[in-house]
């Protein structure tokens, strides 16, 4: 299975709508409430309060919008069921190896939920992206800034349901 559009796995999208009912239901309510009082002290000019809390609500409606629009253009897939388990997809956990036996494990995740310190790779990665479709004991090259470096797939697996 190859996912298009922006895939995220079900944890990946529970975090971004988490993230938007909290600026929605709970931060920007506060701001708001935070300009309200402030704009009923009078000159606005040189409200501190007033210009704060202007500022954080463009910023906060901002990631709102953002948010929404991958909210929208993302495709939920769970990678526990994925069909060929023995091949590098979405949502594999990846162990592979180079060429002095220096092993890594990574998981193949959706972009908006990559996280490098806990070995999370975006879909959309020159790595994961050279990784697509591998099977044990297959060599990828992926090009990175340094140069290229060849890596051995040495195990696939996927999260149980």
């Amino acid at each position: 299975m190859k996912p298009d559009g922006h895939p995220i796995t079900p944890a990946g999208f529970a975090a971004l709508r988490a993230r938007y009912d909290l600026l929605l239901g709970t931060e920007r309510p506060a701001i708001v409430e935070i300009v309200s009082w402030a704009a009923g002290n009078g000159d606005r000019s040189e409200n501190g309060d007033y210009l704060y809390g202007r500022k954080r609500m463009r910023e906060i409606d901002r990631e709102l919008a953002f948010l929404a629009r991958r909210m929208k253009a993302s495709r939920v897939v769970d990678p526990s069921l994925m069909g060929d388990r023995s091949r590098v997809l979405f949502g594999a956990r990846v162990e592979i190896a180079d060429e002095d036996d220096n092993r890594r494990i990574l998981t193949i995740v959706g972009d908006d939920e990559q996280d490098a310190t806990n070995n999370q790779i975006g879909w959309s990665a020159p790595i994961a992206k050279a990784l697509r479709g591998a099977r044990v004991g297959d060599l990828r090259t992926v090009r990175l800034p340094s140069g290229e470096k060849e890596w051995e797939i040495m195990a696939v697996s996927y999260p149980d349901s």
